[in-house]
């Protein structure tokens, strides 16, 4: 780096006669006339103290900060109240000058570069040299591929303020149309969320579309609960619109795959029909541990763990309770026992409450899904038999298997023979047993037993929901491939998984909407490391704190305050509020 490669110098400036000289020879020496400029290229001198006074310590920050800011508009402010230079100092040999009026910022054939030699307290000195980054607007240029979803999470002090941010990025990005929605949203999920939040979803069109009015939800703080679906949520296909997309998916897929197939005897992969009982359990299995993980890899952690039947073996491996292999044996043994049953039996939900009914013995009860939404489980005759005529809507379900009845009974026995040979261990996140709709006792989910048990027994769904909410968990996530459970909560749940949608749109929703709520997550992750778009600041909502007076006829300006009374003046105020209190006082 040569003496006239600098453009500028932000420089001290003592303002003194002593002071101003010494500093204009010691710049001339260095990159003055004499060290390679010419006549028409002086180095350009500013000063931080001429625009905001002597800042001492900060002296240095300060000159960087008004240099950086200088490159960045291509323009050489003025150096302020030096209308007259200094007569000590030999302008017209030093090849220095003054910035009188502002100046642009000449385009050469190299970057922007200019010095910072500033002098705080006590002699203090900062010396550097900055150059202006390589102009990255034709490295950006590039559109962003129109299948490409992102997140943009809103935040501010109010529900105005959030929909000022959504009103003013909406300008901001219709100004920069070919800015990556990725760059974007990484620069807004960098920003400190504050309590009111909303967040838009999709490729450009759709967040712009968002911007123009965006939900809006307060964030409150509480524990996150994880919810787990069981069979009857599956549909073909699913998850690979997630596996192209997140990495993280794609690998756990693919692990939790290879475990289960070890057991199965069959490739999931070569099985067509995902609705017979083996492949179906074994694929729901895989599905959610994957989407769990990828969940995590958001920054999101259960507080508390629920699955439906199937799902609850989902939430005992994610809780710790059944390593990899464990749970893949387990999950195997299920469906192909299940699968070797006399096909037949019938499953019907009821919209009424489980102590309405008063059912023959052959007729189980293999759900409680809610105050008012049951389902029965047995003989195809005596479930059909035990409904009809009922003043309540109820609804087959499309079943190989009477599950969650007595006619799981025979194949309990061999179960129990695969799952008591298996190694377990300590849970480390809370699970809510779907057996007793409470807590579940670790060693509960330890106990072959209890697998065996969870095959025949009632779903309590509905009782473990009340144990959850009761525990403190206000923020709910559905992990699953189609929303099965959501509508039998009474409270708000985060969806993550819909049958037949766009899986990576649903996906980023759901967690879009979880963190709107208030749940911990880091929108930043798996998002290409891009530089952060360089957009607006937040929009201050500015607050008018003087009071308010009511009219009156004592003033024309309708202050109701005379010349002669003007609190400025010292003289006594008086007033009157609206409601009648008067108001004395200097």
């Amino acid at each position: 780096l040569r003496p006239h490669d600098i453009d500028a110098v932000e420089g001290h400036g003592t303002g003194t006669s002593i002071g101003d000289p010494l500093e204009a020879d010691a710049l001339a020496k260095v990159y003055g006339r004499g060290r390679g400029r010419g006549a028409g290229r002086p180095l350009w001198l500013g000063s931080l103290k001429s625009t905001i006074g002597h800042t001492q310590a900060a002296a240095g920050v300060g000159s960087i900060i008004k240099v950086v800011e200088a490159m960045r508009h291509g323009l050489l402010p003025a150096t302020l109240h030096a209308e007259t230079p200094s007569p000590l100092v030999d302008w017209d040999d030093s090849g220095l000058a003054l910035l009188q009026e502002p100046r642009p910022w000449p385009e050469v054939d190299r970057p922007r570069r200019a010095g910072v030699s500033s002098f705080g307290i006590s002699g203090t000195n900062a010396h550097v040299i900055l150059e202006a980054a390589p102009d990255q607007a034709g490295a950006a240029a590039a559109p962003t591929p129109a299948g490409e979803i992102c997140v943009w999470p809103l935040s501010g002090r109010s529900e105005n303020a959030v929909r000022a941010v959504a009103s003013q990025l909406a300008s901001w990005v219709r100004q920069h149309p070919r800015t990556p929605i990725g760059d974007i949203a990484r620069a807004l999920a960098r920003r400190s969320p504050f309590p009111v939040r909303a967040a838009v979803v999709g490729n450009r069109e759709t967040l712009l579309a968002g911007l123009e009015n965006p939900t809006v939800a307060s964030a409150t703080v509480g524990k996150t609960g994880v919810l787990f679906t069981g069979q009857g949520s599956q549909w073909p296909g699913m998850g690979h619109g997630l596996a192209e997309r997140f990495p993280v998916f794609a690998d756990t897929h693919a692990h939790v795959t290879a475990a289960l197939e070890q057991h199965l005897g069959f490739r999931l992969a070569d099985i067509d029909d995902i609705h017979q009982t083996a492949a179906t359990q074994a694929g729901l299995f895989a599905y959610e541990v994957a989407l769990y993980r990828l969940l995590e890899s958001f920054g999101v952690h259960a507080d508390m763990l629920i699955g439906h039947s199937l799902g609850e073996i989902v939430a005992a491996h994610i809780a710790g309770a059944l390593p990899l292999d464990t749970a893949a044996a387990l999950v195997a043994a299920r469906g192909r026992l299940m699968q070797a049953l006399p096909a037949g039996g019938a499953m019907v939900a009821v919209n009424t409450g489980e102590h309405i009914l008063d059912l023959p013995d052959d007729v189980d009860l293999a759900a409680v899904n809610g105050p008012t939404s049951i389902v029965l489980s047995g003989p195809d005759r005596a479930v059909r038999a035990a409904v009809a005529g009922l003043p309540v809507r109820t609804r087959p379900l499309t079943v190989s298997h009477a599950f969650h009845s007595h006619l799981m009974e025979p194949m309990l026995e061999e179960f129990r023979q695969v799952v008591s040979g298996l190694e377990y261990a300590t849970p480390t996140v809370p699970v809510i047993s779907n057996v007793t709709g409470t807590l579940a006792d670790p060693g509960d989910l330890t106990d072959p037993n209890y697998w065996v048990r969870h095959i025949r027994s009632t779903v309590r769904f509905a009782d473990g929901i009340q144990t959850m909410t009761d525990a403190g968990v206000t923020h709910l996530l559905e992990a699953g491939p189609d929303a099965h459970l959501a509508a039998m909560v009474d409270v708000p749940v985060a969806v993550l998984g819909r049958k037949n949608r766009d899986e990576p749109a649903t996906f980023l929703s759901g967690l879009a909407t979880t963190w709107t709520t208030g749940t911990p997550a880091d929108l930043t992750a798996l998002l290409p490391a891009t530089t952060p778009a360089d957009l607006p600041t937040y929009p201050f909502q500015r607050e008018h704190l003087w009071l308010a007076l009511p009219p009156s006829a004592g003033d024309a300006r309708g202050l109701g305050l005379g010349a002669a009374d003007h609190p400025l003046l010292g003289a006594t105020l008086t007033v009157a509020d609206p409601g009648g209190v008067l108001l004395t006082g200097r």
